[in-house]
C-alpha cells in the first residue's frame, strides 16, 4: 500500500532520497486525441464545479480521471493554460517507462514508480496504446563503478523491481552487441511509450465520464468569492473563484493543482507557501542518425554517481525507431525555455533571488561547467558516449530536441528528490491540494499518483 500524504501545516511534507533522473526531452507527435474539448460545456465565465484540477499534463489528467471515476456524481473541471493538453513536461518527455530501481527504498518515488509502471502497462494493454518493453542496461565501464552498481542492484531488489539481474561482459554483448562494459544490471521491465498519447487517453476517459476541460485558461488569481464571507455559516456552494488572464472566472468548492513548472507560483496565488521554489533545468538531446540506429537496441544508462545531482547522458530508443542520446542538464533562463537563448527576466530573477540556486551552483560548480561545455561542444558528449559504444563518432549524431524539467529546490540549495504534496491553512488553503514536485518518474507513476491524490482529496475534503 502507498502511504498517505503527510502535512506539516502550511509547509510541505515530503520524503527525501533517491537519485535525480534524466531531464525530460521533446516528444514526437501525438498518435491520438480526445474528442473536441469542452464540447457542449458552459463557457469559462459561467462555469462552476465541485472540484477543479489546475494543469492539463499527465499528472493533472490522471488525477481528474481518477476523481471522476471514483465520484461520478461530482462536476469536475480541468483548467489548462495552453490551447492543447500535455504539451510541456508531458509532451517533452523521454518516453521511458521506468522500473523504480534508482529511488530510495520506502520513498514515495520508489513505491509509486514500481506500482505506476505496472498500471501503465495494464492501461496501455486495455486501451490498445503501443509500447515496447525493450529493457534497460545500467552499465559499469570502469572497475570503480562496480561497487556502486552492486549497491544499486540491492536497492532495486528492496524496491521490488521485477526481473533484475546482474550480468557480465558476455551477457552484455548478447543484449547490446555494440556496448562495452564490465558488468551491468539488466532491467527487463523498463519500456518506452508515447506519454502524450497516454495523457490524451486519460483526457478522453475523463471527458467520457462527464468531465470538462477548459483550455486557454491561464490562471491569474485564486480567491474567495466576495459574495461568500468566510465567516458565514453556510456560505456559497462554490466559494472559490479562479480567474484567468482574460478576466474569465470559474467557481468551485475544492482545487487540486498539478501545475508543473508553475507549481510554486500557483501555490503562492492561493495563499499557500511558495516553497519549494521551482528551478527550470533544460536538457538537450542528440539524435543518432537513422543509418546508425542499429547500434542501440534498448535503453543504456550509466551507473549514477551520488556526488552529482543528475544522472548523466544515456541512450534512449523511441517509439518511432529513433535513438536519443543525452540529456545534459543546464539552467534554463525561462520556465518554458526549450531553446538556448529563450529568456524571461521574471523567471531568472525568481531563480536567483528566491531559490537556493547559488548554493547549488557553489556545491556543484565543476559539474555545472562540464554540463555547459557538453552543451556547446558535441565532441565532449560523444567522448562520454564512446565509453559505452566506441563505434559512435561526431559524424553519426545530430542536435535534437530539448525539454525543461521543473526541479524543486530548497533554500539550502538541495534538489528535492521526492514527490511533494501539500495544502495550506485558511479558507482557501483548507480547500486546496498542491502537487508541488513531480519530476521523473511522474509520467510512469501517474496512475499511482492519481490514486493517491484521489484518496487524499476524498479524506481531506470529505467527499
Amino acid at each position: 500500500m502507498v502511504p498517505a500524504l503527510r502535512y506539516l501545516g502550511t509547509a510541505c511534507g515530503w520524503a527525501r532520497g533517491g537519485s535525480p533522473r534524466g531531464i525530460p526531452a521533446a516528444c514526437g507527435p501525438a498518435l491520438g486525441r480526445p474528442r473536441p474539448l469542452c464540447q457542449g460545456s458552459r463557457s469559462a465565465s459561467t462555469s462552476s464545479f465541485d472540484v477543479v484540477v489546475i494543469g492539463g499534463g499527465i499528472v493533472g489528467l490522471a488525477s481528474a480521471r481518477a476523481l471522476i471515476l471514483r465520484h461520478p456524481t461530482l462536476s469536475i473541471g480541468v483548467l489548462e493554460k495552453e490551447k492543447e493538453l500535455a504539451i510541456h513536461q508531458t509532451g517533452h518527455n523521454s518516453g521511458v517507462i521506468h522500473s523504480g530501481i534508482y529511488y530510495k527504498p520506502e520513498s514515495l518515488k520508489a513505491k509509486l514508480c514500481v506500482q505506476g509502471a505496472s498500471l501503465i502497462y495494464e492501461y496501455c494493454n486495455q486501451k490498445g496504446i503501443s509500447y515496447k518493453q525493450c529493457g534497460k542496461l545500467i552499465v559499469a565501464v570502469e572497475q570503480e563503478e562496480i561497487p556502486r552498481l552492486q549497491a544499486l542492484y540491492e536497492r532495486g531488489l528492496q524496491n521490488g523491481v521485477q526481473g533484475l539481474r546482474l550480468i557480465q561482459q558476455e551477457d552484455i554483448k548478447k543484449k547490446e552487441p555494440y556496448c562495452r562494459g564490465l558488468m551491468a544490471i539488466d532491467c527487463p521491465y523498463t519500456g518506452i511509450v508515447d506519454y502524450r498519447r497516454v495523457a490524451l487517453s486519460f483526457a478522453q476517459d475523463f471527458q467520457d465520464a462527464g468531465g470538462s476541460v477548459l483550455t486557454n485558461f491561464e490562471v491569474k488569481d485564486i480567491e474567495m468569492a466576495r459574495e461568500s464571507p468566510s465567516r458565514s455559516e453556510d456560505g456559497m456552494k462554490y466559494p472559490i473563484v479562479i480567474r484567468n488572464t482574460k478576466g474569465e472566472e470559474v467557481q468551485c468548492q475544492y482545487v487540486v493543482t498539478c501545475a508543473g513548472l508553475y507549481s510554486d507560483r500557483i501555490s503562492e496565488l492561493s495563499g499557500c507557501s511558495p516553497d519549494p521554489q521551482i528551478v527550470p533545468f533544460r536538457g538537450d538531446y542528440l539524435l543518432l542518425k537513422p543509418e546508425k540506429c542499429y547500434l542501440v537496441k534498448g535503453n543504456i544508462y550509466p551507473v549514477p554517481d551520488s556526488r552529482f545531482p543528475f544522472l548523466g547522458v544515456h541512450f534512449t530508443p523511441r517509439m518511432d525507431g529513433s535513438i536519443w542520446l543525452g540529456p545534459n542538464a543546464v539552467l534554463a533562463f525561462k520556465r518554458e525555455g526549450y531553446k538556448p537563448f529563450d529568456f524571461s527576466a521574471r523567471d531568472i530573477t525568481d531563480v536567483i533571488t528566491k531559490s537556493g540556486l547559488i548554493k547549488l551552483v557553489s556545491q556543484n560548480f565543476s559539474y555545472g561547467v562540464s554540463e555547459m561545455y557538453k552543451a556547446c561542444f558535441l565532441s565532449a558528449t560523444v567522448k562520454h558516449l564512446q565509453k559505452f559504444i566506441p563505434e559512435i563518432t561526431v559524424r553519426d549524431i545530430l542536435r535534437g530536441p530539448a525539454g525543461v524539467r521543473a526541479q524543486a529546490l530548497d533554500q539550502d540549495g538541495n534538489l528535492v528528490d521526492d514527490f511533494v504534496f501539500d495544502g495550506g491553512d485558511g479558507v482557501i488553503g483548507n480547500r486546496i491540494l498542491h502537487v508541488r514536485n513531480a519530476p521523473s518518474p511522474a509520467a510512469t507513476s501517474s496512475l499511482a499518483i492519481s490514486g493517491m491524490i484521489a484518496d487524499e482529496v476524498q479524506q481531506r475534503f470529505k467527499l
